[in-house]
């Protein structure tokens, strides 16, 4: 029996992550809970247990009386005398316990006992494997739709894909694979509760972790990103290599890269940028692929006025607006969006682009009065 506890422990161990002291532990208080049933009484018990080949004693500590008034806490000095002529009056007297004298129910109450810790870690186990998961993509099967809520299931554990957590006419398949996202893992008494995510603006920088060594190494950063699940996305990018091309290095060769990511979103555009701490500079790559003439942007306000060719327009804010949404989003400046001729009809376009023609335009100017 001992030989056999000691593989169900290690099985236990290995196959589920439950550490053999533990359940050790569980099962000396499972000897102590049917002690009480047995007897009444457990606060006299002791239980030593070999952790190397799996033997158990239980003990009834009783204190050597005249006369018995309570035979599970006391026993007779003649008694005593009996086990060892050495006890005396007072004395603590270790009598052995034989478990397999247990009746049905402290049998019972000791394998419920058992079973509970077993149950508990298991639970305790698959929350510790997905909370160190949280806010990172894993890889999922589709398992059935539960009302309007998808079940996934992640290997140990089921996650649930709610319906605003869904990209709108994404459509699953039961055993299709998909990537999610993990929102968040709660810990619950019939086990760890996780939420996932297809909509989540991390759900493409982690998948350009996963795709993109250099992003993976730090070499490339993901500065800012701004999504609109299954149509597009933008995300700026920053080198702190001179010598690496951020842009380059996230669409890859021939572009394998980015389209590896793009076919796992179901085809979902992704415009990738430079970073640039001017935010003049962001902002117009932001509104790529729309061509700027000027910008004017108010750091302290947020606020930037932008001026694009008159045939550019309707490219740069988009389609319903999304391609300026989404540069509003990743720069974080309110843009207003104009072209030449509604910029010179407000005189917002006499303004110089930079400095070095602000200084030329006035000294032409006295130039010209001198010569007056």
């Amino acid at each position: 029996m001992n030989t056999e506890l000691l593989e169900a422990l290690n099985t236990l161990e290995r196959e589920k992550d439950i550490s053999k002291e533990t359940m050790l532990e569980a099962i000396e208080n499972s000897l102590i809970i049917a002690c009480k049933n047995h007897f009444g009484k457990s606060d006299n018990i002791r239980v030593e247990i070999n952790k190397e080949n799996g033997e158990f004693r239980v003990y009834a500590e009783k204190t050597v009386v005249e006369e018995v008034e309570d035979n599970t806490q006391e026993i007779s000095l003649v008694d005593a005398k009996l086990i060892d002529s050495k006890y005396e009056l007072g004395d603590i007297v270790n009598i052995e316990v034989k478990s397999k004298e247990f009746g049905r129910i402290a049998t019972q109450s000791a394998k419920n006992v058992i079973l509970q810790k077993i149950r508990e870690e298991e639970r305790k186990v698959l929350y510790n494997q997905y909370y160190g998961k949280e806010k990172d993509v894993v890889t999922g099967i589709v398992q059935r739709q539960v009302g309007k809520n998808i079940s996934i299931n992640l290997g140990k554990a089921d996650a649930m894909l709610n319906e605003n957590e869904q990209v709108k006419g994404e459509v699953f398949m039961p055993t299709e694979r998909i990537k999610v996202y993990i929102l968040e893992v709660k810990d619950t008494p019939k086990g760890p509760r996780i939420l996932v995510s297809r909509t989540h603006p991390e759900l493409v920088k982690r998948l350009f972790e996963a795709e993109v060594t250099e992003v993976k190494d730090g070499t490339v950063e993901i500065k800012s990103i701004a999504r609109e699940a299954g149509s597009r996305t933008k995300i700026a990018v920053w080198s702190n290599n001179p010598d690496v091309d951020p842009v380059g290095a996230c669409v890859g060769m021939n572009g394998a890269r980015v389209n590896a990511i793009v076919n796992e979103l179901r085809g979902e555009k992704i415009d990738i940028i430079n970073w640039s701490e001017n935010p003049a500079v962001l902002i117009e790559n932001a509104l790529s692929p729309a061509k700027v003439v000027s910008v004017i942007a108010d750091a302290d306000e947020k606020t930037a006025r932008v001026v694009v060719p008159d045939y550019q327009l309707s490219l740069a804010i988009g389609k319903e607006g999304q391609n300026a949404r989404l540069a509003a989003r990743l720069t974080g400046f309110k843009i207003d969006i104009k072209s030449e001729s509604q910029a010179k009809e407000a005189d917002d376009f006499e303004m110089p682009e930079n400095v070095e023609e602000m200084e030329e335009l006035e000294f032409s100017e006295e130039f010209s009065e001198m010569e007056e």
